[in-house]
């Protein structure tokens, strides 16, 4: 292929949102980014080498082999930067440090040596919406009224009278100011106490943030992702807020006025000076919103993390005709301009197969396949979540006090202040809590699940000596298996990765069914989200060629219609 031509390619594959199918040869090389398969890690709870039952880099990099054989292109891995663990690195005491429990820069360096030699990009989380109260910027900062870190975080003197209330998400009085009496002032903290807001009006703390990054790059990180960012603008004269505001949070929280120009500032001085991507939590307020963070032309980020597909299903249950609309509005929206993530779990979220599916052991396995072949057959950037791979389940914590999350803690203080009624606040806990999706991962049936040789920061799983990698290594049928045929697949079909994206069988309640297509390439992909047989009727003068991925070990067609088994999901070509 000739290098010119290509270029001229790129160029207009970049601006178009329906490839040409004479282009497809180069369409696989376009903006990198968008061709990753992501895994994420959480850094605690992924392999302990020195037995103080808590994960380090070293037991990252100890298993590097067993990544790279996923097929995977990157990994995101959770905060490793000093901090306190009030919530778990995400209150940063040190940004150009690495968190003891974690190891050394010498660690990371040879972490991140290996990575590379493997393929495998690294995205950084930055935790910069707000820091930890015991970093020292926030030390000087309450130390007095007039010290040179001030500004750097939100303040309001007492004498004015309290502050207009904010809601702290984290707060177990659900408030965002803080009285602190060294200077007879309030601060002001989104999440908790312990993570005190950073200023963004003022330059100085910018470029603060800014060469933190340059010093990440410079070490050759590939990627950021911006935590909590969608909140770092704020209107600083803290007006009251109209009455009923709270029923829309984000409209008085999110993407703020101010924010676009400190993105817009951030990529002019990191982003558009090495080879990184960028991605922050969270897309706004709206679709406009989410494309003036991403698209091309705006010069701020690469990619959108919306949550309103996550955030579906909750306790109770879900719709899947709520799953279908909301995936399908947002692959609409950005079917031109901009690009999306696809993820159903994280760090944030108890486990997907609890979640979205059905754990059982009757239904575990299928579920676990099928929605691995959703994440991965989707339009976006699929972000996958460790342990998703061989289907690791919720853990089933009965008291209080067997919760770790900070979130957890915190929420159940403020139902008992509010006269919540708790057995059913712990029954929602035990189904969404944040623990359920950081418990260790599960690698053989030694103890601790191969873990750690110490008492584990957070409880093993009871069913890790039927669920765990060393299981389903030796199992050609597994889960694991599975995953990494589905990520092969996505890798050699750039259909699913640029393909546009059609949903069919829209009313169907139990079947989500769409077409993958670019150029003369065709894809279908049938996903039943129930524990009952399903069918459905293909459409008039369909003709279905090889099935590319199957969880089951047939496919039902009778007269043109399609029979699916409990949770089964397909991809096959259409001809």
């Amino acid at each position: 292929m000739k290098k010119y031509l290509s270029l001229l390619l790129l160029t207009i594959i970049v601006s178009s949102c329906q490839p040409n199918p004479e282009n497809q040869g180069n369409i696989h090389n376009a903006d990198w980014w968008k061709e990753l398969v992501v895994y994420q890690i959480y850094p605690r709870s992924f392999n302990d080498t020195n037995g103080d039952g808590i994960g380090d880099l070293n037991g990252i990099y100890e298993k590097l082999d067993y990544l790279e054989e996923l097929g995977i292109d990157a990994i995101w891995m959770c905060p490793f930067n000093s901090s306190p663990n009030a919530d778990n690195g995400y209150d940063v005491s040190d940004y150009r440090n690495i968190q003891p429990e974690f190891g050394t820069m010498e660690d990371f360096d040879k972490l991140l040596g290996g990575m590379h030699d493997r393929g495998i990009k690294l995205v950084m989380d930055v935790v910069v919406n707000h820091s930890s109260n015991e970093h020292e910027w926030f030390k000087q900062s309450r130390s007095s009224r007039d010290n040179p870190y001030r500004d750097y975080y939100h303040w309001w003197p007492a004498e004015k009278g309290k502050p207009n209330y904010r809601y702290s998400l984290f707060d177990p009085k659900g408030d965002a100011w803080k009285y602190d009496s060294t200077t007879n002032s309030y601060y002001l903290h989104y999440f908790s106490e312990q993570q005190p807001d950073l200023n963004w009006e003022n330059p100085k703390l910018r470029q603060e943030v800014y060469d933190i990054m340059k010093f990440w790059a410079e070490k050759g990180v590939d990627g950021f992702r911006l935590d909590a960012f969608q909140f770092a603008a704020k209107d600083t004269t803290f007006p009251k807020f109209p009455e009923g505001y709270e029923k829309n949070f984000f409209e008085y929280y999110a993407v703020q006025d101010g924010l676009h120009d400190y993105l817009k500032e951030m990529n002019e001085q990191v982003f558009s000076k090495y080879p990184v991507m960028s991605v922050a939590e969270g897309a706004g307020r709206n679709f406009k919103d989410a494309h003036d963070l991403v698209d091309a032309d705006r010069n701020e980020l690469n990619m959108a993390y919306a949550f309103d597909g996550v955030d579906i299903a909750q306790y109770g249950g879900y719709e899947l005709s709520k799953m279908k609309q909301v995936f399908s509005k947002w692959d609409s929206a950005f079917s031109e301009k901009g690009w999306l993530s696809i993820f159903l779990s994280n760090h944030d979220q108890a486990r997907m197969v609890s979640r979205w599916a059905d754990d059982s052991p009757e239904f575990r396995v299928p579920s676990e396949k099928m929605l691995n072949t959703f994440i991965l057959s989707m339009r976006g950037t699929p972000y996958c979540y460790y342990g998703d791979e061989i289907g690791m389940t919720n853990i089933d914590f009965q008291t209080i006090d067997q919760y770790q999350d900070i979130a957890a803690k915190n929420s159940y203080q403020k139902a008992v202040i509010e006269g919540e009624d708790l057995n059913l606040f712990m029954k929602k806990l035990n189904f969404s809590s944040r623990d359920n999706g950081r418990t260790p991962m599960q690698w053989n049936t030694s103890k601790n699940a191969g873990f750690s040789s110490g008492n584990s920061w957070l409880p093993v799983n009871e069913n890790y000596k039927t669920i765990n990698v060393e299981a389903s290594q030796k199992n050609p049928n597994s889960i694991l298996n599975h995953f990494k045929k589905m990520v092969k697949i996505r890798k050699e079909n750039p259909v699913l990765i640029h393909g546009t994206y059609e949903l069919i069988a829209k009313e169907h309640p139990q079947i989500y069914a769409y077409n993958r297509t670019l150029g003369e390439e065709k894809m279908l992909v049938l996903l039943n989200f129930s524990k009952e047989s399903a069918s459905l009727k293909l459409e008039t003068n369909m003709v279905l060629g090889k099935v590319l991925i199957n969880n089951y070990e047939n496919i039902d067609i009778v007269n043109e219609t399609v029979g699916l088994k409990p949770y089964q999901g397909l991809v096959v070509r259409i001809k």
